[in-house]
């Protein structure tokens, strides 16, 4: 049996999908900049694809950039925001230590460039307290970017409270919710931000295409400069194929967002329930209550990480330690650190997270294999 759960790293391919980039990649491969007919059949594409992606998340179509990923739409946001700011007097950026590494590194760039930067601390439930926010927030705050869902521990954090205070000091603020569109009810107005980053294959799409939406009358300087493409945001022929296949799993997203929000809430409970009474020295990482329903982030007391990921992978699971963009570091996760864990615990935590093709039949193999793996691994390290 092979199964995956790593669907924070990345997701399958939605069939719609696949026939939208089929589609585009044979039949319209036009230059949507182009004035004739299969340049404005690919610009067709663009449209439907970028109505599309403004639905999941409660937006105008015009308000959507498209990137050509995840971490090029945050570099865009804090980027583009910190520079748009900088002749009016405001060189300090807020975020916090638990963010993904397409904003924590961005903002720790710019720091080297002589902005001033504050990271928020968070506690052990990877929840950020908004008077930790209030605490820091100054006349020359640029921009607050904070993650609404943790890709490690799957935690939500409240947006709207944050985006409240980041406001009423005259600052923007952004959001990184790559984690959290497709799985939970995301709407821009609702959450009070200034600017939303998405990505397609986080969501059953494509590699290499991500959007960033853009609230009317926020001013941005581009970061990436050439042609008027994308409104004069984002220059560069547009990846039409890819694009179209964002709009299409968007679509499918939107579709199915209640349904796969129970359906995968109720399969990580199983999990978690399960490893917890099955594997002794184990414990949930993060805050149980408000999080993403595919997700949980488990520590196995004893037991190194990477030897159980190769061991789960050996007998056909696939988990995770963390965010794919760090595989490979020796250095334990740094959110779990951000959150007080210890070097240890954070060096022996699990990432399970489920998505498009999972089922019960699945979770209850990985729950017979699980308790004997664990075992021979602490045996090892007993000996």
């Amino acid at each position: 049996m092979a199964v995956y759960f790593d669907h924070n790293a990345t997701t399958p391919l939605a069939p719609e999908a696949l026939d939208a980039m089929s589609r585009a990649l044979g039949e319209d491969f036009g230059n949507p900049s182009s004035v004739h007919q299969y340049g404005q059949r690919a610009k067709g594409l663009l449209d439907d694809a970028r109505s599309a992606v403004a639905s999941l998340i409660g937006a105008e179509a015009a308000e959507i950039v498209f990137t050509g990923s995840g971490t090029e739409a945050d570099n865009l946001a804090v980027r583009g925001a910190a520079e748009a700011l900088e002749p009016a007097g405001r060189r300090h950026l807020v975020t916090a230590g638990f963010e993904h590494e397409a904003v924590l590194n961005t903002v720790k760039a710019l720091g080297k460039r002589g902005w001033r930067v504050t990271f928020l601390p968070v506690d052990s439930t990877g929840i950020i307290d908004p008077m930790a926010l209030e605490s820091v927030m100054a006349d020359d705050t640029a921009l607050v970017s904070v993650m609404h869902a943790n890709n490690e521990i799957g935690t939500v954090q409240p947006i709207q409270s944050l985006a409240r205070i980041a406001h009423a000091r005259g600052a923007l603020f952004h959001t990184d919710a790559v984690q959290s569109a497709g799985k939970i009810p995301v709407d821009v107005r609702a959450l009070e931000v200034d600017l939303l980053s998405l990505s397609a294959h986080k969501i059953n799409g494509p590699k290499g295409a991500g959007a960033l939406w853009i609230k009317r009358g926020v001013r941005l300087v581009p970061t990436m400069t050439g042609g008027k493409h994308e409104r004069n945001r984002r220059a560069g022929t547009e990846n039409v194929a890819g694009i179209a296949g964002f709009g299409a799993a968007a679509t499918v997203s939107r579709r199915k967002l209640a349904s796969d929000s129970t359906r995968l809430g109720q399969l990580r409970d199983r999990l978690e329930r399960g490893v917890l009474s099955r594997v002794q020295g184990t414990q949930v990482n993060g805050a149980t209550t408000s999080r993403v329903p595919n997700t949980t982030n488990i520590s196995f007391e004893g037991v190194e990480a990477e030897a159980l990921l190769i061991a789960l992978d050996l007998e056909g699971f696939a988990v995770s330690t963390g965010s794919a963009c760090s595989s490979g570091t020796l250095e334990p996760s740094h959110v779990l650190r951000a959150m007080g864990l210890s070097q240890h615990r954070a060096q022996n935590s699990i990432r399970f997270s489920l998505g498009l093709g999972n089922d019960e039949r699945q979770v209850d193999a990985l729950l017979e294999k699980l308790p004997a793996l664990v075992e021979k691994l602490r045996a090892l390290v007993r000996r």
